[in-house]
């Protein structure tokens, strides 16, 4: 059985030193290990950015999509190969900016594979500008004024969306993350696992001891049961957004494979697609 060192390969990962996305890449190798996977049984597709760069640090099937649209790829990934455990990985500003609309429509289509957004809350790889997911008044170098757009409150926007699994971690706390992942992988629908990642190059601002210090994990709190979505909502908005562990977790939903009987049966690898000249011109004649 694979270890989490079958998941490491040679490629030095160039993030700065401290940033957060070291230790999602480590929970990611660690959940798939603990699970029970083996290397070739795992494909990673990233977008672009910082976080982008995370499908080529571990060993597992990788692509490196365009912005914003690893959820397109990744959905294409799994349909083709049912076999494969999917996941897909970006930035906020990838996945909550211009890949907004691939993320609302992965989550309605309810694909089993697992979505994880590493948010540092601002856009680290040119230089700190503002995201989707920056606070109003927010300073930087193109706002030197503050930002005057509100964030986006992505948890939610992911449960109104009707999402199955909803969950947050924080990068410094490996152990909790690792298990949310785990479990992101286990569901048998989308999940959607939101991560802060501190960037502690270009955000003074959100850094660990201010994640610390506002955190509040679900199994803190009295009574937390994650399938009740309206208390998942209510939490969320009365810790403002700040609330790591599973959120929510839709266990009857079915997901979009089971909604179509021969895709249940075989992935797209495994069904002639070829037509012969008879049956090409017979669906060519049905639209002249």
């Amino acid at each position: 059985m694979a270890t989490v060192k079958d998941f490491k390969n040679d490629v030095k990962p160039n993030w700065c030193p401290g940033c957060g996305d070291f230790s999602v890449q480590s929970a990611i190798q660690r959940a798939a290990a603990n699970i029970g996977l083996e290397p070739e049984q795992l494909a990673i597709v990233s977008g672009i950015g910082c976080s982008g760069r995370i499908s080529g640090y571990i060993r597992a099937y990788g692509f490196h999509g365009i912005h914003g649209r690893s959820l397109p790829i990744a959905q294409g990934v799994k349909v083709a190969n049912k076999e494969l455990t999917v996941i897909a990985a970006g930035g906020d500003g990838d996945g909550f900016a211009i890949g907004i609309a691939h993320t609302i429509h992965a989550i309605r289509r309810n694909i089993d594979m697992t979505y994880i957004v590493m948010d540092n809350q601002i856009y680290g790889l040119t230089k700190g500008q503002t995201s989707p997911r920056s606070d109003l008044g927010f300073v930087t170098k193109s706002t030197p004024k503050g930002s005057v757009e509100s964030p986006l409150s992505i948890m939610e926007m992911a449960l109104s969306a009707g999402a199955t699994f909803v969950a947050q971690g924080f990068s410094s706390d490996i152990k909790e993350l690792t298990e949310i992942i785990q479990a992101g992988i286990n569901h048998k629908g989308f999940s959607l696992i939101n991560v802060f990642s501190p960037c502690v190059t270009y955000n003074k601002i959100n850094t660990y001891e201010w994640f610390r210090s506002g955190l509040v994990k679900t199994s803190k709190i009295d009574n937390y049961n994650p399938t009740d979505r309206n208390q998942a909502m209510q939490e969320i908005m009365k810790h403002k957004g700040l609330l790591t562990g599973v959120i929510y977790h839709d266990q009857d939903r079915k997901c979009y494979r089971e909604l179509i009987p021969h895709l249940d049966k075989k992935s797209l690898k495994e069904l002639e697609l070829k037509i012969s000249e008879d049956e090409f011109n017979g669906l060519i004649k049905e639209f002249m």
